[in-house]
């Protein structure tokens, strides 16, 4: 009952602190032209954020917080990160969207690093918390997955490492799931952390890099240029050549058998 009431707490704190952070966004010019004399000055406008859940509402929100950026870098970014660190820490599905916005916003390079710190950042709060007030409720609640994941950590004990990255680049069981799930398997805080940082850093990438090129299309022109094209094959290559290696190690060097048919029963009793 306490650790329900721990992290009731937490969550309801957090829940708080970013509604009120989303909610108290200094006003922010809308026009930038300075009123002619005998013109009463403009009114500020006032936004009301929430999380995106699909292209349409992205592409809104990046437009909107691009242009506040202008006025308000340091709150956009206190925002965003706010934003990411409350999905990550409680296991929220729909970091690929803010992966996306962060490139929309902040461009490629500055949004993946974000996207990295961020992503290991959050899941290590999760890794924390699920230690601190939910190793039972993960094992009453998936036994037969729990019972699974442990089984294979003691059969790759002596890769721990590589196994969690493997588990990291290809997702047989949900990034979410396997934050909360590393405290009740015991896997030490350096070997989670790294694996985290390490491992969706081409997923952080691909996410972010979309995000960027969603933000500078306009016309069926853009999609088309070679500047376009380009970004679209390097997309490609971390992809493809990361995951390559790291499943060549994974089948010589990794036990992994039996995991992609427990995911396919996982969904199919979702």
């Amino acid at each position: 009952m306490r650790s329900f009431v721990g992290l009731a707490t937490t969550v309801a704190a957090a829940s708080v602190y970013l509604y009120l952070l989303s909610t108290h966004l200094p006003p922010a010019d809308e026009g930038h032209q300075p009123a002619l004399p005998g013109e009463p000055k403009p009114e500020p406008h006032y936004y009301k954020l929430k999380f995106p859940s699909d292209l349409d509402e992205l592409r809104e929100l990046a437009e909107m917080l691009k242009f506040y950026k202008r006025e308000h870098h340091g709150y956009v970014l206190l925002l965003f990160c706010s934003a990411y660190l409350y999905k990550q820490s409680f296991a929220i599905p729909g970091s690929s969207f803010l992966n996306m916005l962060a490139g929309a916003i902040f461009g490629p390079w500055e949004g993946l690093v974000l996207a990295c710190l961020l992503t290991t950042t959050g899941s290590t709060f999760c890794y924390l918390l699920s230690s601190a007030f939910g190793k039972q409720h993960v094992v009453r609640i998936f036994p037969d997955k729990v019972a699974l994941l442990q089984r294979k950590v003691e059969e790759n004990s002596s890769s721990l490492f590589f196994f969690m990255l493997f588990l990291r680049f290809f997702p047989m069981t949900p990034n979410w799931f396997l934050n909360i799930t590393c405290p009740v398997l015991n896997i030490p805080m350096p070997i989670f952390f790294f694996s985290v940082f390490i491992g969706l850093i081409p997923y952080n990438f691909i996410c972010v890099r979309t995000g960027a090129i969603l933000s500078e299309i306009h016309s069926l022109d853009d999609i088309f240029s070679w500047g376009t094209l380009a970004q679209l094959l390097a997309i490609a290559l971390v992809a493809l050549v990361p995951g390559a290696l790291i499943k060549g190690y994974g089948q010589t060097h990794l036990k992994v058998e039996g995991m992609d048919a427990a995911q396919v029963t996982d969904r199919k009793q979702r």
